[in-house]
């Protein structure tokens, strides 16, 4: 949420019992728009980016799982914009749009889940060391993410078979075990579904600050009647 919905939302009315008494000149047009800058959107449009490459790469791109992972990744993005824009007039289609977008993204991430599942690949835990390096790596675009993945598999490929790396090939160790590429779907997979966790989190606490807001502020016909009000108690 930005600092001037912040500002907004929690200005303006306040009063005993539940009451609400201007203590300053509510607007009827609430702030809105300024998603661009919100931190859920940010990642959410991170996790659309990393999405649409995975699928075109791991998924077959003429499978309907690959359109409802995209289109599930793309939801989550335009429903935090939609919603932004909404506030102008209505908290509760901005707070049902957010909750449209939390919901999107945690069907893409059972998806990432089955893909795992499927291909008998592990899922990290919280605990996972991997996991907490991504998410304190704070990385904020699609290539960033790739290279990071491209690291780790190249790392996982040295610790597996240091031996057979420096001489590039053995007998007992196929040469398409030292290849990263192997350990990319693994990755990948984990990474965005990490990431999406992360998004899915910001929107769970954006959707409490939206819930404290509308309990606080009313609706807009509550807002037009407060300012209307108002307008009319000038002398």
């Amino acid at each position: 949420m930005t600092e001037r919905n912040r500002s907004n939302r929690h200005s303006g009315y306040s009063g005993r019992n539940g009451s609400h008494e201007p203590t300053e000149k509510e607007s009827l047009i609430k702030a809105h728009g300024g998603y661009r800058q919100l931190k859920s959107f940010q990642m959410a449009q991170l996790v659309y980016d990393l999405t649409v490459r995975f699928c075109d790469r791991f998924i077959d791109r003429r499978s309907r799982t690959h359109d409802q992972m995209v289109q599930a990744a793309r939801s989550g993005v335009q429903n935090i914009a939609e919603g932004s824009e909404a506030a102008a007039t209505s908290s509760k289609i901005e707070l049902k749009l957010t909750q449209i977008a939390r919901a999107s993204l945690e069907e893409l991430k059972l998806d990432y889940e089955d893909f795992l599942r499927h291909r008998k690949l592990p899922c990290w835990d919280r605990s996972h060391p991997l996991r907490q390096e991504l998410v304190d790596a704070r990385l904020t675009t699609a290539d960033e993410v790739a290279i990071w993945v491209g690291r780790k598999a190249r790392q996982r490929c040295t610790v597996d078979h240091p031996q057979a790396v420096q001489n590039h090939c053995t007998e007992s160790t196929p040469s398409t075990a030292l290849s990263p590429s192997t350990h990319y779907p693994e990755l990948a997979a984990n990474a965005i579904l990490t990431l999406a966790t992360v998004a899915g989190f910001l929107l769970d606490r954006q959707v409490q600050q939206l819930a404290a807001a509308f309990e606080k502020e009313g609706s807009f016909t509550e807002r037009l009647y407060r300012v209307r009000s108002a307008q009319r108690q000038k002398p």
